[in-house]
């Protein structure tokens, strides 16, 4: 089976290159035939690329140990669906896997209804396999995944546990999912340069896989987020670790963008600054996944130091110096576009927003890369650490959640004195209230006091919008105000639920200010009986037990649990150990609400029963991933097929 996966992979490499070639040359030559002739070889290399990751999939579930990559990541009682997960859990399967997803994206699209007609395509197609035939090139000449052992193990050496958790099985796939969306309207913005079609054309094409990619994007950072927090015992929520910025950084620019092409297909505008924007986003997508391969950055779930980083840094030069210098070269149609009207303005605003968004990118970026920078110049590798990117990241994004109170309220082109009162009337009133609120009811400090002020002036604005929009309605259809509020937005998906994805926003950031601001922590070593108070909790260390799961075993530590006096029952921290791994992974005990998390490790023990707590009382993080939730269902609402704009916009114009 692996030589067949690897004869696969050759082919499809090999057909790969025909067709960038056939594409291009049938193009140019207006031979539909070739261009057809091409369209099929996609289809032969997703079917290739397939063929490929089914053989190493059969290979890691059937336990084929003479295959180097199933013996590096499973055992033979590893559960089957671990065994699957583990196609992806190294560097050579998570690029067979990248391989797949692009060669099904390029085949969806080439194949999409619409497309026929379409001068663009041979182009679009053209890059898109450029990426396949990348990561197929690695596959065969660089990590190959389907390279034997001379001799069969008994066994493997087993699955890292830390990645034997849902959480880290649907991360990397999800993350891959947003990294390839974005692909296809970078080569749709290549296509769009190349033929002079700067317009919004490309955008509208693309539109939906925007919303995919962002969408698959933002679940990638959930499943990251939730597993870190789970797993690795740090306590908090987002420790600013170099693989989660990785994926951060294109969610940034990949936000930007989908609210500044809302401007260049309303009005004509931000051409320029769009076609820049997606660049920078696939960039960082390449950028990201070098230094997860290359070893250069210490991570908890980065893969081991290995050459593939220098070629995906070649990679990232790539899709940056060639994508500007075609944009460069193209400026005299980029710059024939609309002028901005006013300063106050939804366009203004969308702008600052955009800026906004890449002032935290561009510190998470240089947070980043610097301990590489600072080991190159000077030998000494400095780790740049949370306190950096809090300090520097909190005000700027205090100033997004701002601006997203302030962009519904101000009309397009240019606001008048008069429309500004009336807009901010009722939200400033309410913000100023729930500010006396919150300082009456005791909150003294004044970071959090003014991100929650922020927050609320944010969700009344919101509010305000789905009651005005309701309202409006159901004064020209007669219609009751449930009614109203359901076609309002059902019929108008795509801003209702970019709404909808802000209020998300809201939540995420209101459980993060509450985590940041007012976490509690312990650190406390605590023989048999004794007892140990955080908050409104008590712990009490009841013992320290020993038990078998299969041929694992896990030490665990049953503490009791109080808050006040009412008993809440019993939280148990523990440590598995597997004969083929030298560290044990951690299983963190956590009691969750509405208002906050009871989070407790098992730090260390002795062997007269003496142990070692970390405790902590996080507040607000479940509303961090309420918030995410809600993000990923505006999302979905956004994205299903509807009537969108058939009545509402009318109504809102006359309103």
């Amino acid at each position: 089976m692996a030589e067949l996966g690897y004869l696969s992979v050759i082919l499809a490499m090999v057909i790969s290159v025909y067709v960038m070639v056939a594409f291009l040359v049938g193009m140019k030559r207006q031979d539909k035939r070739l261009i057809k002739s091409a369209k099929g070889g996609v289809a032969a290399v997703a079917f290739l690329v397939t063929l490929a990751s089914f053989t190493l999939v059969w290979s890691l579930v059937t336990s084929d140990f003479s295959v180097k990559y199933v013996a590096s990541y499973t055992t033979r009682d590893l559960a089957g669906f671990y065994k699957f997960s583990a196609w992806w859990a190294g560097n050579s399967g998570s690029m067979l896997l990248w391989a797949w997803i692009v060669a099904l994206f390029t085949l969806i699209v080439t194949y999409s209804r619409g497309h026929d007609d379409n001068i663009m395509l041979p182009v679009v197609s053209s890059i898109l396999t450029f990426n396949t035939f990348f990561f197929l090139a690695m596959l065969a000449f660089v990590a190959s995944p389907f390279e034997r052992l001379g001799y069969t193990p008994a066994d493997g050496n087993g699955l890292n546990p830390m990645l034997q958790h849902p959480g880290m099985v649907l991360h990397p796939v999800t993350t891959y999912l947003g990294y390839v969306g974005f692909a296809i309207p970078f080569a749709y913005a290549m296509a769009a340069m190349l033929f002079n079609r700067t317009d919004d054309y490309w955008i509208k094409v693309t539109r939906r896989w925007t919303v995919i990619a962002w969408l698959f994007l933002t679940l990638g950072n959930l499943y990251g987020a939730q597993w870190a927090y789970v797993e690795l015992g740090w306590g908090g929520l987002w420790m600013w670790d170099p693989v989660e910025n990785a994926s951060f950084l294109p969610w940034l620019t990949g936000s930007a963008f989908l609210h500044s092409v809302m401007i260049q297909e309303r009005k004509n505008m931000l051409r320029l600054w769009n076609i820049s924007l997606i660049i920078l986003t696939y960039a960082l997508t390449i950028f990201g996944t070098s230094l997860v391969r290359s070893g250069v950055l210490a991570s908890v779930h980065a893969f081991v130091d290995s050459p593939l980083g220098g070629y995906f840094l070649f990679m990232t030069v790539l899709v940056i110096v060639i994508p500007f210098a075609v944009m460069i070269s193209k400026l005299h149609i980029l710059r024939q576009e609309n002028e901005f009207q006013s300063f106050i303005s939804k366009e203004s605003s969308f702008l600052l927003n955009n800026l906004v968004l890449l002032g935290v990118t561009f510190a998470t970026f240089w947070g980043t890369v610097y301990p590489v920078i600072s080991e190159a110049v000077t030998g000494i590798k400095v780790t740049v650490s949370v306190p950096f990117y809090n300090q520097v990241n909190g005000p700027i994004l205090l100033a997004m959640i701002i601006l997203m109170g302030i962009c519904p309220l101000i009309a397009w082109q240019k606001s008048t004195v008069g429309n500004l009162l009336k807009n901010f009337l009722y939200p400033v009133i309410f913000t100023v209230g729930v500010t006396v609120a919150l300082y009456l009811l005791g909150m003294r400090k004044i970071v959090p006091l003014i991100g929650l002020t922020a927050c609320a002036f944010v969700l009344i604005t919101h509010i305000i919008e789905f009651v005005r929009g309701t309202k409006v309605r159901m004064r020209m259809t007669g219609e009751f105000v449930l009614t109203a509020l359901g076609r309002l937005v059902v019929r108008n998906r795509r801003r209702y639920g970019g709404y909808v994805i802000h209020i998300g926003i809201i939540m995420v950031a209101v459980g993060m200010i509450f985590s940041n601001s007012y976490t509690l922590q312990v650190l406390k070593p605590m023989r048999y009986g004794e007892s140990v108070a955080i908050g409104d909790y008590n712990l009490t260390y009841q013992n320290l037990q020993m038990r078998a799961e299969g041929n694992n075993e896990v030490v665990f530590a049953t503490l009791s649990v109080y808050k006040g006096e009412r008993y809440l029952g019993t939280l148990q921290p523990d440590k598995i150990f597997y004969p083929y791994w030298q560290q044990p992974r951690t299983e963190i005990a956590i009691r969750g609400t509405l208002k906050e998390d009871l989070y407790v490790v098992l730090d260390r023990w002795e062997n007269d029963g003496m142990a070692s707590f970390k405790i902590n009382v996080n507040p607000g993080i479940m509303w961090v991933w309420i918030g995410m939730y809600v993000m990923i269902f505006g999302t979905a609402f956004a994205l299903w097929p509807g009537r969108d704009r058939a009545l509402t916009p009318k109504y809102l114009r006359r309103g």
